[in-house]
C-alpha cells in the first residue's frame, strides 16, 4: 500500500494567483511608511510635569536636583517613544515630562526631544 504520492500535483492557476496576491500584500505591509521619530507627535497628559531628570541608582533619581523615587512598574519612554530601562540612563541628565502616581512616586516619564522641550506644557481646562 503506497500512502505517499510520488507525483507532484502542479498548483492550479487560481491558487498561484492567490499566493502571489498574498505575498504582494505582505511585502507592501512590511514596507516602512516613512514616519520618522522626528515627525512623531506625542500627546502628554494634562497633569504632566516638566523636570530635569538624572537617574542615580535605580529606583532613586534626582528631579531638578531633589531626590525622588521611581514607582514599582514605572515606565520611561525615550525620544522615539520606546520603553527604556533605567540602568543604562544612570548619570545622564534629560529634560522630561513626568506623571506621578497617587503616592507621589514618579510613574511615567517621557524623555523629550529638543523640539518638545522647546514647547510649553499645556495647562488644564
Amino acid at each position: 500500500m503506497n500512502r505517499c504520492r510520488t507525483a507532484l500535483i502542479p498548483f492550479s492557476f487560481p491558487l498561484r494567483t492567490g499566493i502571489l496576491t498574498m505575498l504582494t500584500v505582505l511585502a507592501l505591509s512590511a514596507a516602512p511608511l516613512g514616519v520618522s521619530a522626528q515627525s512623531l507627535v506625542r500627546n502628554f497628559p494634562v497633569k504632566a510635569e516638566r523636570a530635569l531628570m538624572q537617574i542615580t541608582q535605580p529606583p532613586e533619581m534626582l528631579l531638578n536636583g531633589k531626590p525622588e523615587r521611581l514607582s514599582p512598574g514605572a515606565r520611561i519612554r525615550g525620544t522615539n517613544n520606546m520603553l527604556l530601562m533605567s540602568a543604562p540612563l544612570i548619570g545622564q541628565k534629560f529634560e522630561v515630562n513626568l506623571v506621578r502616581e497617587p503616592a507621589g512616586e514618579v510613574h511615567e516619564v517621557w524623555i523629550l526631544t529638543e523640539a518638545e522641550a522647546a514647547l510649553k506644557l499645556p495647562t488644564g481646562p
